[in-house]
């Protein structure tokens, strides 16, 4: 038997020795990479599948609202897989604004120059609650002569929760220049200040303020047509059938009611939802139900027929439905907010009630291009919708 020692090793011998040494190191180094890579792959799949779709629809709802169930069922409805990747889609569906940046500069950046006052009047109080309004002067009509021009008044949307006057600068400016026209928009009180009554109040004082400012601004206080987006489309059908079906939770004089439907010529529709329970069981497909602003700017589903403008025509007597003024409804093909039925099933409604109706199906626009793209002349669909928002206009005040 040969015993070796350290000094007795020569330089091959170490050099064999490194050599095997080095290559089981890297060997288990191999190993061990792969055993990560192996591991970290379907971490990463289960966080993308699971984490990553439960943190954002929890912290939706955290933030807007758990499911209405008792106890502790409305955090198993909450957690549900359906809802949450169903809500998940939804709100991720929400990133598409940032495609609007370059507009939100332009329209923050126009409404803060003083220079652009000469086109309208800024911050105008109207009605019970002091809400403020915006008007904006037609641009291509000689104001200095005594001929008012007619009255456009904007009403915008925001799912009953939210929205600003300053927001539509530029669309009130746009439509005030291609409808010759002076264009009122006005804010109103949204959910959790006020339920949609409320809103129908503030809409409805901003009518009495139009009545009883024709003379001072020159605009026709007997020739108006409300133009309204989504909400805003709702609670112009909606203010309109409370004033003829003269409502007291109004609190205002029947015969200004009276007056004021006698003045409005007509409503264009932009994505309205005209049906509060059909809309309810969409976002009920989208579970975006309990975390939308309607059912409780509602007062529940309870109160849904009292405030769906289809629910009111259907228990008008024939002599209300003689003073509905005439409807026009617009629509984006590509809309999955509010879908391209709600205006279908309401044109459908009309006609059967012997109401004046027209209907324009946009294709490939969806909720948000119908009103955006009304901003900028060099918006994709700014020509073709208000080609028909024109048209309609022409007819409700009889000079197409």
């Amino acid at each position: 038997m040969r015993l070796c020692t350290a000094a007795s090793i020569n330089r091959d011998q170490l050099f064999l020795i490194h050599s095997i040494n080095t290559g089981e190191s890297d060997t288990l180094n191999q190993s061990m990479s792969g055993l990560k890579c192996n591991t970290s792959l379907p971490v990463a799949m289960g966080f993308m599948l699971v984490g990553l779709p439960y943190s954002i629809s929890l912290a939706a709802q955290w933030l807007y609202g758990w499911p209405n169930k008792p106890g502790y069922k409305k955090y198993m409805e909450a957690l549900k897989p359906r809802r949450i990747y169903c809500l998940t889609r939804a709100v991720l569906e929400t990133l598409k604004y940032l495609q609007y940046g370059r507009l939100y500069f332009q329209w923050k950046s126009w409404y803060k120059n003083d220079k652009n006052r000469e086109h309208y009047e800024k911050g105008i109080t109207f009605g019970r609650r002091g809400n403020k309004l915006d008007l904006y002067h037609p641009p291509n009509v000689d104001r200095s002569k005594d001929v008012p021009s007619p009255l456009v008044v904007f009403i915008y949307g925001g799912a009953w929760g939210s929205g600003d006057r300053s927001i539509y600068c530029l669309l009130a400016r746009q439509m005030a220049e291609e409808l010759s026209a002076t264009v009122i928009c006005p804010d109103y009180f949204t959910y959790p200040k006020a339920n949609v009554l409320g809103m129908v109040q503030d809409i409805a004082d901003c009518l009495i303020w139009a009545r009883e400012s024709g003379a001072k601004f020159n605009f026709d206080k007997d020739n108006i047509v409300l133009i309204g987006h989504s909400a805003g489309a709702h609670l112009c059908a909606l203010t309109t059938l409370f004033l003829i079906d003269a409502r007291e939770e109004l609190f205002i004089e029947v015969s200004i009611q009276r007056d004021i439907i006698l003045a409005i010529r007509g409503v264009i529709g932009l994505s309205g939802v005209y049906n509060i329970m059909d809309h309810y069981e969409h976002e009920q497909k989208r579970a975006v139900e309990y975390v939308s602003t309607m059912h409780k700017a509602m007062n529940g589903v309870e109160n849904f027929p009292y405030y769906s403008p289809t629910h009111l025509l259907e228990k008008f007597s024939q002599d209300k439905l003689s003073r509905v003024p005439p409807f026009a409804l617009l629509h984006g093909t590509s809309d999955i907010i509010v879908p391209v039925e709600s205006s279908m099933k309401f044109s459908e409604l009309l006609t059967s009630l012997s109401i004046k109706v027209s209907l324009y199906l946009l294709p490939k626009v969806d909720h948000t291009e119908i009103v955006t793209d009304l901003m900028a002349s060099d918006r994709h669909f700014y020509h073709p919708i208000y080609s028909c928002i024109k048209q309609e206009y022409k007819k409700l005040l009889g000079t197409y």
